[in-house]
C-alpha cells in the first residue's frame, strides 16, 4: 500500500494513494475537515476527560482530538484490519511513542495523553466500555442507526454524542421507504428537506435515548455538503427523557410554500412528515464558546470560521423559507435575498440567513408577511 502526507490543523496523516477517496482501503475524505475542525473546537469547549472516534478508519479525527484538545484519554477504534495497521502508524508518526499492547487486539501509547487504538466491532467496544466515555463521536459511512443503542449505552449519563449521517438521501426523502425502514419517519421532499432531514436523525436520537430514561439538549446540528452532524448532551432521568420527548412532532407543507408544525406524539393531521425535533438546533452560549476559541485553533478549512458565523447568528426557530422556491411557488419574481430579510425586520420581526441555502432566511414572521416582503422587492423593480 502507498501513502501520502496530508496535514490537517496539528496533525500529519498517512493517508492510501489512491485516484479516488473511494477506491482507497482505508477512507479519507479531506471535504470533511472541516466537520472535524467544528469536533475539534467542540471538544475543546467541552474538555471531556474520555474521548471515543468509533469508526476511525486513518485515525485523523482521534488523533487531532488528542493533539488539539484538553481530552485525556482517547480510543480510535476500527474493524478494518487495514485501518488498525495504518491508525498505528499515524499515532506513532504525530506522539512520537510506541505502543504497548494492553490486550489482543489493543495498544496503549502513553505520552503527554494517553491514546488507545483498537481492533473491534464498534458495536462490541461500545458495549464494554458501558458508561465509560464523556464524549462519543459517531462518523459512519451511511447511517448511524445500528450504532445508537449501544452508543448511548457506552457514553456517560451526562456525557456528549456526537453524530454524523451521510445517508442525505435517505432522510431527504429520495429514499422514502429507506428512512421508514431505518428512522422511522416520514420524510419530504423539496426546499425543507435538508432542515427536515436533519431534524428526523435528532428525533430518532432521542426516541433512542428516551428507552434508557435520557434526555436530549442540541448544543449544535447542521447541515453541510453531503451530511448531517450533531452534538448532543444527554440529560439522566425519565423526567428528562419526556421533555424531551415533548419536543418531537410533525411537518406539514402547502402547495404555496406555507408550513406550519405541531408538537405531537402522533399528528392530528395527514399527511404529515415526521416524527421530528422541533426543538433548538443549537445551545446558543456554546456555539459562542466555539467561535471565541476558533482563532486560537489551527483551522484545517478556510470556510470553517464563516460557517461557524453564520451558524451563530442564524434565528433559531423550526424551518425556513427559501425564497426561489416560494417565488416559484407564488409567480413571483424573487428580489436579493438582504432586502427581503431587511423589509421583513423593518416591520418588528426578526430574520437572518440561514446554513441550509444560501437563497433562504429564517423569520418569526407568518407566512403572509414573507410572501409581501417579497412582493415588495417586485413593486420596486
Amino acid at each position: 500500500m502507498e501513502f501520502v502526507e496530508v496535514r490537517e490543523g496539528l496533525a500529519k496523516i498517512l493517508v492510501p494513494k489512491a485516484e479516488r477517496i473511494y477506491d482507497a482501503p482505508v477512507f479519507y475524505n479531506p471535504v470533511m475537515a472541516l466537520n472535524r475542525d467544528i469536533s475539534v473546537l467542540a471538544v475543546g469547549v467541552l474538555k471531556p476527560r474520555t474521548v471515543l472516534d468509533a469508526l476511525s478508519a486513518t485515525g485523523i479525527r482521534g488523533i487531532r482530538y488528542a493533539l488539539e484538545t484538553p481530552a485525556e484519554e482517547v480510543w480510535l477504534n476500527d474493524i478494518n484490519p487495514d485501518a488498525f495497521n495504518l491508525i498505528l502508524k499515524n499515532v506513532r508518526l504525530n506522539l512520537g511513542v510506541d505502543g504497548e499492547r494492553i490486550g489482543e487486539k489493543r495498544l496503549s501509547f502513553e505520552g503527554e495523553k494517553r491514546v488507545i487504538a483498537n481492533l473491534d466491532d464498534a458495536n462490541r467496544l461500545m458495549a464494554e466500555k458501558f458508561r465509560y466515555f464523556d464524549f462519543l463521536d459517531l462518523d459512519p459511512f451511511g447511517s448511524p442507526v445500528e450504532f445508537l443503542d449501544t452508543a448511548l449505552r457506552s457514553v456517560r449519563r451526562k456525557g456528549i454524542l456526537a453524530v454524523t449521517a451521510t445517508d442525505t438521501g435517505v432522510l431527504c426523502g429520495a429514499y422514502r421507504h429507506a428512512c421508514r425502514r431505518k428512522y422511522l419517519a416520514e420524510p419530504i421532499r423539496g426546499e425543507l428537506c435538508h432542515e427536515a432531514g436533519l431534524r428526523i436523525l435528532i428525533g430518532t436520537v432521542v426516541r433512542y435515548a428516551a428507552k434508557y430514561d435520557l434526555g436530549v439538549d442540541v448544543l449544535l446540528a447542521y447541515y453541510r455538503d453531503h451530511y448531517f452532524r450533531a452534538f448532543l448532551r444527554l440529560k439522566s432521568g425519565a423526567r428528562k427523557a419526556d421533555e424531551s420527548l415533548s419536543n418531537l412532532g410533525y411537518l406539514r407543507q402547502e402547495a404555496n410554500g406555507r408550513f406550519e408544525y405541531e408538537k405531537a406524539f402522533i399528528p392530528e393531521g395527514l399527511p404529515a412528515y415526521g416524527p421530528l425535533w422541533l426543538g433548538p438546533l443549537k445551545t446558543q452560549e456554546f456555539v459562542d464558546e466555539m467561535l471565541s476559541l476558533a482563532g486560537d485553533y489551527p483551522l484545517a478549512h478556510r470556510k470553517t470560521l464563516p460557517f461557524l458565523e453564520i451558524l451563530a447568528e442564524e434565528l433559531d426557530v423550526p424551518f425556513h423559507y427559501d425564497t426561489h422556491a416560494l417565488a416559484r411557488r407564488n409567480n413571483l419574481q424573487v428580489g436579493k435575498l438582504a432586502d427581503i430579510i431587511e423589509t421583513l425586520r423593518g416591520k418588528g420581526y426578526s430574520a437572518t440567513r440561514t446554513h441550509f441555502s444560501p437563497v433562504a432566511l429564517k423569520t418569526d414572521a407568518p407566512f403572509e408577511e414573507v410572501i409581501d416582503a417579497i412582493r415588495s422587492q417586485n413593486r420596486k423593480v
